[in-house]
């Protein structure tokens, strides 16, 4: 039992990297955040690294065929979600200029986006547990969550610190964080 804990919370600090950046880079662009957001960005986060691995677990149940014919291709969506959500941070950085900073929010169809973007690779760990109960799925499962949560809350809030500072040039530097994530997981597809 032990070490099923401490293999799940290692599986979720791994998953969670993305995450972290994606929340440091969220913080960023929205210095004025208020805590119940943060908590919301990190709880966002958690959910899908616990969402993607149910998922995963329960197509290599049901439908490891299909899933087979597709793979290739998610790390490619994971790329274009994170690229074109950073790309639009970027240009609104550029945009605003000293005189004039405007700092943008992060929504929820943005951060659902991140979501999504940032988990894609937890889906892949559910294939790895194809011998898991379903007690076992959804311990390891929601250990992966809290782990995410425990990584990105602190992440929100450095990016939050920082972008006070920063102001009107953290959009940029959030989303060249999120285009390097993107690039990140395309590469590793390949190795």
């Amino acid at each position: 039992m032990f070490e099923f804990i401490i293999n799940s919370a290692l599986i979720g600090t791994g998953l969670a990297m993305d995450a972290f950046s994606t929340s440091l880079a969220n913080g960023l662009s929205e210095p004025r955040m208020k805590k119940g957001k943060m908590v919301g960005i990190a709880a966002c986060f958690a959910f899908f690294q616990w969402l993607m691995p149910v998922l995963g677990w329960m197509l290599v149940h049901t439908a490891k065929n299909v899933f087979t014919a597709i793979s290739p291709f998610i790390p490619w969506v994971a790329f274009l979600l994170l690229f074109a959500i950073g790309a639009k941070s970027i240009a609104e950085g550029v945009k605003n200029n000293e005189e004039k900073c405007e700092l943008h929010s992060v929504g929820l169809a943005t951060l659902l986006v991140q979501g999504v973007a940032t988990s894609i690779d937890a889906l892949s760990v559910g294939f790895t547990m194809p011998d898991y109960n379903i007690g076992e799925a959804m311990g390891a499962t929601l250990i992966i969550a809290a782990v995410t949560f425990a990584i990105c809350l602190p992440g929100v809030a450095i990016g939050k610190k920082f972008g006070t500072g920063l102001a009107c040039k953290a959009s940029i530097l959030g989303g060249a964080i999120l285009i390097i994530i993107g690039l990140k997981i395309l590469i590793q597809s390949f190795l």
